[in-house]
């Protein structure tokens, strides 16, 4: 049978010379070179105005970092992303992780000094976007409408706080959402942010793209989940989620202190479709869990300087398309993985992270043509890691015994995946088109 899913593609290969070659043999700069990687994969979030420690737009920002750069690069912890690139999909539309040949340069670059080159061979400055600026607004412009949580002060020390004001939405007649953006007010706000969801409370019938979520003991709709990584939801093509007169969103702030006292507001932006057009797909943010429950609680258990592997399953009750992955775990978080069992016992392997990092929850959106097509019947289970030992570098207190629990120094495990579904028509016709045999009946 031929496979659903793309093409795995590995880490681009470079010949042992090419690699060796210093920058002096191959006439390596910033103004030629390393300016344009740093503009494609990282100026986006080092640039001036952002919550980055510095900015890496000019050469004389970016010089007396050369050093810490090359080797964020070389080990790949800088652009964070962790993916592993050797199994499931691998054709993301926010790929910001550097080729072979861009760590080389940029290794090379810092070899041979940092040079700076000729300013004329500079690409053309980028004008990023403010920290009042969407960046949705970039492909749909302004948002249909913005509203604001109530704002929290964070003390400078003490415990999480989780504050969890209502906001009213300001709809009077039933309207599609075509997508969502959250952000902190500013970048301050940031600091103390360690994530925002954004639940959706309203009256509306109950049907089957409710169930994942149900399944995973959250309210059925949530509008949208930020955290340090994520920016927005664009949801595909004729596809969107339902907002009705009465609409609210009962806000989850996570805020942890800082050692400064900060005062600040999360903001939400939707963009919706034109009135009274319906598009064909409902579309649906699930929480699939990456382990066991006991009433309301995950179970997690992690003796003192121990390792450990959880893992759970949800069904899907009708074909669906998938758009992302995006893992959430806490500090003792290392891998996990999101695996597909489909109905006549396939198992597919999605997507892997293979080395978590609790500082970024990068969400993995998946392009177009790589978005994963399952049928009813299909098991996803979500398998995570945990390392309790002093191995890891993120650990607090390795002699600690850790479970469940919403503080960052407990544990958590679950995927943020948005799911678009389908009916069983539009999955056979895909399968047809793809030679796949449809799904079992």
């Amino acid at each position: 049978m031929t496979s659903r899913f793309p093409t795995v593609y590995g880490p681009l290969i470079l010949c042992a010379a090419a690699l060796q070659l210093s920058a002096a043999e191959t006439g390596v700069t910033f103004s030629k070179d390393v300016a344009r990687i740093f503009q494609a994969k990282c100026d986006e979030c080092h640039h001036a105005g952002t919550a980055a420690p510095m900015s890496l737009e000019s050469y004389a920002e970016a010089r007396p970092w050369a050093k810490s750069i090359r080797e964020r690069v070389v080990t790949r912890s800088m652009p964070p992303w962790s993916i592993d690139k050797t199994v499931g999909i691998q054709h993301f539309q926010n790929d910001r992780s550097l080729t072979d040949e861009q760590i080389a340069t940029i290794r090379d670059w810092v070899d041979a000094g940092a040079p700076e080159g000729d300013p004329k061979d500079l690409p053309k400055p980028i004008q990023w976007p403010t920290s009042q600026e969407w960046v949705t607004a970039k492909l749909l412009g302004q948002p249909d409408f913005v509203v604001e949580s109530p704002a929290y002060t964070m003390p400078a020390h003490g415990q999480d706080v989780w504050w969890k004001p209502v906001t009213v939405l300001p709809i009077t007649d039933p309207r599609w959402v075509r997508a969502v953006e959250i952000r902190p007010s500013t970048p301050a706000g940031r600091r103390i942010v360690h994530h925002a969801i954004a639940y959706l409370e309203q009256d509306e019938p109950t049907d089957a793209s409710a169930s994942v979520s149900a399944a995973a003991g959250r309210p059925s709709k949530i509008l949208m989940e930020w955290a340090v990584g994520k920016q927005n939801d664009v949801y595909p093509a004729d596809s969107g989620k339902l907002l009705v007169p009465g609409a609210r969103v009962r806000w989850e702030l996570h805020l942890h202190a800082v050692g400064e006292e900060i005062r600040d507001h999360v903001e939400l932006a939707v963009w919706l479709y034109p009135k009274g057009q319906e598009p064909k797909h409902k579309t649906e943010l699930a929480v699939l869990l990456a382990t066991p429950r006991s009433g309301a609680s995950q179970v997690i258990d992690i003796p003192p300087n121990s390792t450990a592997v959880t893992a759970g399953t949800t069904v899907l009750r009708q074909p669906v398309k998938l758009q992302n992955f995006q893992p959430h775990m806490h500090l003792r978080g290392k891998a996990m993985l999101m695996e597909a069992i489909l109905p006549d016992g396939t198992k597919e392997t999605l997507s892997y992270v293979n080395n978590f990092n609790f500082n970024w929850m990068t969400n993995y959106i998946y392009a177009p043509d790589a978005e994963p097509v399952l049928p009813a019947g299909t098991t996803l289970k979500i398998t995570a890691w945990y390392d309790n030992t002093a191995n890891n570098r993120n650990n607090p207190d390795p002699n600690q015994w850790v479970g469940f629990g919403d503080r960052t120094v407990d544990e958590m495990g679950h995927a943020w995946v948005n799911m678009t579904y389908i009916s069983q028509e539009d999955y056979d016709r895909w399968a047809a088109q793809h030679k796949l045999t449809a799904s079992i009946h």
